[in-house]
This record gives structure tokens, C-alpha cells and sequence, in this order.
């Protein structure tokens, strides 16, 4: 789960650089459910790993929701058109 999450966030985070170009902004409607998933994975794997083997799964979490946030706030400055 650790690894699957990792990586579902690297392709969020690919996804979301795509839509700072102007006028692609509105990938981000498209960036922030794929992240969210993305996160969810990652809470799931946190919970069902052992404490010393969920490093990526923490980090595939944390990745997720930095791109979550970001999205956001991109949404916001752009009004979810540009």
C-alpha cells in the first residue's frame, strides 16, 4: 500500500505541475480527487503497516496532501478557470 501510494502521489504532483500552465488550471477540479484517493490509500496503508515499515506510506500520505493543498489554493487564486 506504502508504495502504491507513493507512487499515485508522484503522478498527482506530475498532474498538478501540468495545470500551473495558464489556462489548464481547471485540471486541478480533475488533480484534487486523484490526490485525495491517493491519500486515502496512503491513511490505509499507515494503519494496517507496522510502525517501523510504513515510511512510505507516510510519505505517499504527506505527498497527497501537499498536493491537495496546493490544488486548492490554485483553484482559489484562479477561480477555477485559469
Amino acid at each position: 500500500m506504502g508504495l502504491i501510494s507513493l507512487l499515485w502521489g508522484i503522478v498527482a504532483m506530475f498532474l498538478m505541475l501540468i495545470a500551473f500552465i495558464p489556462l489548464v488550471g481547471w485540471a486541478n477540479w480533475l488533480v484534487i480527487p486523484f490526490a485525495a484517493v491517493g491519500a486515502v490509500i496512503a491513511a490505509i496503508g499507515v494503519m494496517l503497516s507496522d510502525k517501523g515499515s510504513n515510511g512510505r506510506a507516510k510519505a505517499g500520505l504527506m505527498l497527497n496532501l501537499i498536493v491537495v493543498v496546493v490544488a486548492a489554493v490554485r483553484l482559489n487564486l484562479g477561480f477555477g478557470v485559469i
